[in-house]
């Protein structure tokens, strides 16, 4: 049975964010829908934008600005503009939170201060940018640093390298076990943002979309297992299975913060239009490009979603 189902790799980011991902696969959902998907590891965004234009998986779990980074060439990775990449389902908002030293008491304190980031042009890197403008900080009154995903940048946070970040959870729950300030919520300064979603090729994707339609409806039933209250004891389970590091406080933790019925995982798993319009203005400030951004749907195909859904 196992070897008639046609096999999907998804490159992601390290981090409780993939819940739904282990859900599907623990649960068999992915499977009771004809796909074998297994679970790829990233480091930081030039490797996973890299692997994605050479073909080395089929899908990735990714920051949308990413997807649109790449797409105008605006990418940090050498691999110019990719207009093959787009996104066809939402997971969340990003679960961003700015978190500190303890001696940072407010985002004004940072004037003076060093600051880690995955990329520079990419990823999360630009909402960072616009929470420290917004509390009366441009460009020039801190330093930025590079240092990579987002297990690096809590390293280095916790070992006082640099005095801020932009971490998700469990990140920022156990940077609070370090000791560590989470400052603010990064909607709760931006408003609605399009965070995580699943991408594709378009190539492959059209060649695929059976394969395609399988996967969002695959992932949107494990959400919508995650969901139910009945379920969290074993959801927890299945979170520790996977992130077996993480301890039993921080994975009860993580179930309140992703699971939260205001800012958890996008229950519809659609791509927020709003959230992708936050994300191409912040672009538009931030990025290298000339013209300013404003067609959310050049970045998405929606109709495989309609297609999972109707």
């Amino acid at each position: 049975m196992t070897d008639q189902r046609s096999p999907i790799r998804v490159n992601v980011f390290p981090g409780g964010f993939n819940w739904g991902l282990y859900v599907a696969i623990d649960r068999g959902l992915f499977a009771r829908h004809g796909i074998d998907v297994t679970i790829q590891g990233t480091p930081n965004s030039v490797a996973q934008m890299t692997g994605f234009a050479e073909g080395t998986f089929e899908i990735a779990m990714t920051a949308v600005d990413n997807i649109v980074a790449y797409v105008e060439g605006q990418g940090e990775a050498p691999i110019g503009a990719q207009p093959e990449f787009f996104a066809f389902m939402g997971s969340d908002s990003g679960f961003l939170s700015l978190v500190s030293v303890p001696e940072i008491a407010r985002v004004a304190d940072f004037a003076g201060r060093t600051l880690s980031v995955d990329a520079l042009t990419t990823g999360y890197a630009f909402v960072l940018l616009e929470i420290l403008r917004r509390a009366g900080l441009d460009k020039g009154a801190y330093d930025v640093r590079r240092v990579g995903g987002m297990v690096q940048r809590f390293e280095s946070l916790r070992d006082r390298h640099e005095d801020g970040t932009m971490l998700s959870a469990p990140y920022n729950i156990l940077a609070k076990d370090h000791g560590l300030r989470e400052l603010v919520k990064a909607t709760a300064v931006l408003g609605p943002y399009q965070g995580n979603v699943a991408a594709a090729r378009r190539s492959w994707a059209s060649r695929n979309e059976a394969q395609v339609v399988a996967f969002i409806r695959g992932y949107r039933e494990a959400i919508a297992w995650l969901y139910a209250p009945a379920h969290r004891e074993e959801a927890i389970a299945i979170l520790m299975r996977n992130l077996p590091q993480m301890p039993r406080a921080v994975a009860e933790a993580s179930y309140v913060e992703l699971l939260s019925p205001a800012d958890g995982f996008f229950r519809d798993c659609d791509i927020s239009l709003a959230g992708m319009r936050c994300v191409l203005e912040l672009r538009s400030r931030y990025g290298t490009g000339a013209a300013p951004l404003t067609d959310p749907t050049k970045y998405c195909d929606l109709r495989y979603y309609r297609s999972a859904t109707g």
